[in-house]
């Protein structure tokens, strides 16, 4: 098949006609073309396998480098295909370096001094010596015969210049094979050692290095990734919403405020929730701090504690959500947007956040959701004394006032417009009589 418009065409007579009209197929068709059989011609040496005779497969190589490419970006694991593919190269270096010594060898007559290939009756043996003695070679060993002769010298001289070309590309090679594997850790986990040379440098004692430490270690130890959005940034938003509703969409239906949501309202809010670790011991929320965000619980378990961060008064677990009460509007609400809770992970929690503008656009679109988090909200400022009545009240008389007003007004507008239309149509009719009289006078 071909790749059309990014889509894969398998359709046979298509694929036919598409190859026959490329640069590849006459390439191919000299590629496989039976040229040993030149060999029987007249005058030609009649020495079996003769390797110049099959110079024409070399034209499948851009096959080979094609097929290379496709699977390196395909495959799972693309640096150990590239280390593999570097130990073909070189693999094939020495083969092909052996051959060519095993044919001046034989040029120059096998056994003839110690640097030639012996006169062994084996090929297999005479082979293996050939490949030994390009490795020393290629490898700048140097643990060779002596030279004898001008070819010999050249050969060798030949050998250490491409052994040098050769190191160049493999150090280089394996260089990129490491550095890729360090750059792929890194775009996925936070580096923790410019935090901790920080601390050092600013006199920081050891044990907020070691918390800060373990919280990387359990970024990795359990496959965390908070900079997963900066990895889809470059992806469309369609697609964002893809990849992350296959990831999260299964921990955010355990949520049970959106357990009764479509798939694809909760597709569009995966994108605004933004996921974050907290440690043990580590405080998600103060009482008396400004409410910018709040929180689903995806893993772990948090405890709501008293003012002495001890005492726990409950314990939020997986499926929970909290924080609204300082982003939501209830009316009563004596402490505003502050925080009414000391909020602790317990062990290393895994949370989704979600930003109030964020919030304000999803309850804009579902107002059963704002009832339900109103509900709550208003349950648990009742429990904890912060709810005025009386307030609540009388900001419902005045938003009943207000409504009646309103009201009101849209009921005096409509009788504008009526009568404003009422005048229209007779300065019309005034003025249509007007033109007719006009017209009889003229």
């Amino acid at each position: 098949g071909f790749l059309e418009d990014g889509i894969l065409v398998q359709d046979v007579s298509r694929t036919r006609r598409r190859y026959l009209c490329s640069w590849a197929f006459p390439r191919d068709v000299m590629a496989v073309l039976p040229t040993e059989l030149l060999c029987l011609l007249p005058g030609v040496p009649r020495v079996p396998g003769v390797p110049a005779a099959r110079a024409n497969r070399c034209l499948r190589v851009p096959r080979l480098f094609e097929a290379f490419d496709r699977c390196e970006t395909r495959t799972g694991w693309p640096n150990a295909f590239r280390v593999a593919k570097l130990m073909l190269y070189l693999l094939l270096g020495i083969h092909w370096h052996g051959c060519l010594y095993f044919a001046l060898s034989a040029h120059l007559g096998l056994g003839v001094d110690p640097w030639v290939c012996p006169s062994s009756t084996r090929p297999l043996r005479r082979y293996l010596h050939s490949f030994y003695f390009s490795t020393l070679v290629l490898a700048m060993v140097g643990d060779t015969p002596e030279p004898q002769r001008e070819e010999e010298f050249l050969f060798l001289t030949a050998g250490f210049l491409l052994a040098v070309l050769g190191f160049a590309t493999i150090t280089g090679s394996i260089s990129t094979v490491i550095i890729n594997l360090s750059s792929a850790a890194t775009a996925f986990y936070p580096d923790a050692g410019p935090v901790r040379r920080y601390l050092r440098a600013r006199g920081v004692g050891g044990r907020l290095a070691g918390r800060v430490v373990r919280w990387h270690q359990h970024l990795r130890a359990q496959r965390k990734l908070p900079a997963e959005w900066e990895v889809l940034q470059h992806l469309p938003r369609g697609l964002q919403a893809e990849v992350a509703a296959s990831v999260h969409l299964a921990a955010l239906q355990r949520v049970g405020l959106f357990r009764s949501w479509e798939q694809g309202v909760l597709r569009q809010l995966v994108l605004r929730l933004r996921p974050q670790v907290f440690g043990p011991g580590e405080y998600v929320c103060r009482r008396g701090d400004v409410g910018r965000e709040m929180y689903f619980i995806r893993e772990g378990c948090l405890a709501v504690v008293a003012e002495d961060g001890v005492t726990q008064l409950a314990v939020l677990g997986e499926g929970l959500y909290f924080g609204e009460i300082s982003l939501i509007n209830i009316k009563g609400n004596m402490a505003g947007n502050r925080r009414t809770a000391n909020i602790l992970s317990i062990g290393y929690s895994d949370l989704f956040c979600l930003g109030k503008e964020d919030l304000a656009e999803v309850l804009a679109e579902f107002p059963c959701a704002r009832a339900a988090m109103e509900a709550k909200g208003r349950e648990l400022l009742l429990r904890m004394g912060q709810l005025d009545t009386g307030a609540e009240a009388a900001a419902l008389v005045a938003e009943a006032e207000a409504e009646r007003q309103l009201q009101g007004l849209e009921v005096a507008l409509e009788g504008l417009q009526t009568r404003a239309a009422r005048l229209l149509a007779q300065l019309e009719a005034s003025a249509l009589r007007m033109a007719l009289r006009v017209q009889r006078l003229e």
